[in-house]
């Protein structure tokens, strides 16, 4: 397996856009709620300001993606915020650590100084475990801050890394 990192491009949209909505059905870890088809995840991805794929080089095929984008605006500027999605068949093969390693590279080409995550899910343990090995700070808990898509309530817990100290 050679997993290399690029840009996401029109002809890996589709790919993109079922590795995302696959994650977004599972309602389990994204705060969105509706899937994304070939033109709202155009302007979605294109709106970021940068979206990575990692792609199996072996197989052609797209096996996770970021987004990454600012947290806030104007003073709070500097600091910016992704998402990560691996495709299902692929978890557990560190693609995860490759996406987020790469984010944080090119978060810091673009200027941003910090990288922030508003709503880990305390479920989320593998997401948790990799935060805790890259060094993200984790900022607390706040109790019932994501909805599940069952309707009930899990906790989140925000982190954020300097990037100025990687």
């Amino acid at each position: 397996m050679k997993i290399e990192m690029e840009a996401l491009s029109d002809d890996k949209l589709y790919e993109a856009i079922h590795i995302w909505n696959v994650v977004v059905d599972d309602g389990i870890a994204f705060p969105q709620m509706e899937l994304l088809d070939k033109s709202t995840a155009k302007l979605f991805f294109n709106q970021q300001s940068y979206t990575g794929i990692a792609v199996d080089k072996e197989t052609n095929e797209v096996v996770g993606l970021y987004i990454l984008h600012p947290n806030n605006v104007g003073r709070c500027g500097h600091i910016c915020n992704a998402s990560y999605a691996v495709k299902k068949e692929r978890r557990g093969q560190h693609i995860g650590e490759l996406l987020v390693k790469d984010c944080m590279k090119k978060a810091k080409e673009l200027e941003f100084q910090i990288l922030q995550f508003n709503a880990v899910v305390r479920s989320n343990i593998a997401a948790l475990a990799l935060y805790k090995k890259l060094g993200f700070v984790k900022l607390g808990i706040i109790p019932k801050g994501f909805m599940l898509k069952d309707g009930t309530y899990e906790d989140i817990i925000p982190h954020y890394i300097d990037l100025q100290n990687i």
